[in-house]
């Protein structure tokens, strides 16, 4: 890949993790309201337009990535946005990082190295 290439799938990465847990972040923010005020705390909560925003930039920027690189390498690199999103969880909101999670996250990465050895 490119030095263009890289730089823009560094951008998709960090915009679709930061994305996740903005909207994480509103979410349990919502949850305490009770199930009446969650969609209203949701709707007026600036980490949700901000997270709907980073997702439309991210978009844009995928969009921008799949254009330079084939899509199948595309897809197998950007599956490392689980493993972000995953470790973020742990950082921002103490998610347990169970021995489950840990094996799925494991045949994930088994699975795009299948891929990714495949070939073009």
């Amino acid at each position: 890949m490119t030095l263009f290439a890289w730089m823009l799938l560094a951008a998709v990465l960090i915009g679709n993790t930061t994305g996740q847990l903005l909207l994480k972040a509103a979410s349990i923010h919502a949850d305490r309201l009770g199930e009446n005020g969650h969609w209203h705390s949701l709707l007026a909560n600036p980490l949700v337009w901000l997270g709907l925003v980073i997702y439309v930039a991210e978009f844009l920027l995928w969009l921008a990535f799949v254009s330079v690189v084939p899509l199948w390498q595309a897809v197998m690199v950007a599956c490392i946005d689980i493993l972000m999103v995953m470790i973020g969880g742990r950082i921002f909101f103490a998610e347990k990082i169970t021995p489950q999670r840990m094996g799925a996250i494991s045949l994930i990465a088994a699975g795009v190295l299948m891929v990714g050895l495949g070939g073009n």
